[in-house]
């Protein structure tokens, strides 16, 4: 083997299409692209959601719907779970043990619904609260603060 008898591998390359030579090489003339036509032309791109001139589906659909971009979006925690956490010895509540016993994600922010009854005085620390779960942890002798004031300021 020499320098000048190197060749690939058979058949690991192909000779490339040349495309638009003449007539004689059975690729001139419309050059593979069919007869006439915007498709036949360069510099041809389809838009976006064209149909061939049938009304497109995103204008034969209606417009609807509205989204508020200043919507606080609330994850709910019953006083049912604050209970099962009561009952584990955790009187304290606050973001971080929620996140710690799975209620919630690092991201979201809680508002304390009325579902359930709490039995222990609880120390309630959440982003909201609903007015029957402020009641509930007030007759049990606990604390329903939202985070910078009390439940009431809020």
């Amino acid at each position: 083997m020499n320098l000048n008898n190197l060749q690939p591998a058979e058949g690991s390359t192909k000779t490339r299409k040349r495309i638009g030579r003449g007539p004689g090489s059975g690729r001139g003339g419309t050059s593979t692209r069919g007869h006439k036509g915007a498709k036949s032309r360069s510099g041809y791109s389809k838009k976006i959601g064209f149909e061939g001139g049938q009304m497109p589906l995103q204008r034969r659909l209606p417009k609807f719907g509205f989204k508020n971009f200043n919507r606080i979006e609330y994850k709910a925690v019953n006083l049912s779970s604050l209970q099962a956490l009561a009952d584990k010895g955790i009187t304290k509540i606050d973001l971080d043990v929620l996140q710690e016993a799975g209620f919630i994600n690092a991201t979201q922010l809680v508002k304390i619904l009325g579902n359930g009854a709490v039995t222990v005085a609880l120390d309630v620390t959440a982003n909201a609260f609903s007015a029957s779960a402020i009641k509930a942890i007030e007759a049990a002798g606990g604390k329903a603060t939202v985070y910078g004031m009390t439940a009431e300021e809020a």
